[in-house]
């Protein structure tokens, strides 16, 4: 699996604009962790978590469908969010997400490789230079 260096990955995180503000990050726990603390450095907002599991570490699907792992616990009623993750695949973990933060003013996505509104990559499978 090819590797990005964490300098060319932090360089798309610096240079990527946001057409909205936001008044929310989102991660979707585990994989989006990161990429959310990369970027409230860079927004200075919020940042809550979103315990949603579909796959394990190497990738390979643990459920049929992504499944909530805990409640959510933080207030997200009228506010514009900004959910991360880190790769989507098949945007699974992304519509159950949208779909459980229903009654936010706004949610927009955001991806460092794969489809979403806002993304770093979209292409192969690469190994993130976070990953140990």
């Amino acid at each position: 699996m090819a590797v990005k260096t964490f300098e060319e990955v932090m360089e798309r995180f610096r240079s990527i604009t946001f057409n909205e503000q936001f008044d929310m990050i989102v991660a979707i726990a585990n994989g989006g962790i990161i990429p959310a603390a990369i970027l409230n450095q860079r927004l200075d907002i919020e940042i809550q978590l979103l315990k949603i599991n579909l796959r394990d570490p190497d990738q390979k699907p643990r459920y049929d469908s992504p499944r909530l792992i805990s409640p959510i616990d933080f207030d997200f009623e009228g506010k514009t969010i900004l959910l991360v993750e880190d790769r989507v695949k098949t945007g699974a973990s992304l519509r159950m997400a949208c779909n459980l933060l229903e009654g936010a003013k706004k949610v927009k996505t955001f991806a460092v490789n794969g489809k979403a509104d806002y993304s770093l990559y979209d292409e192969d499978c690469f190994r993130f230079p976070w990953i140990v």
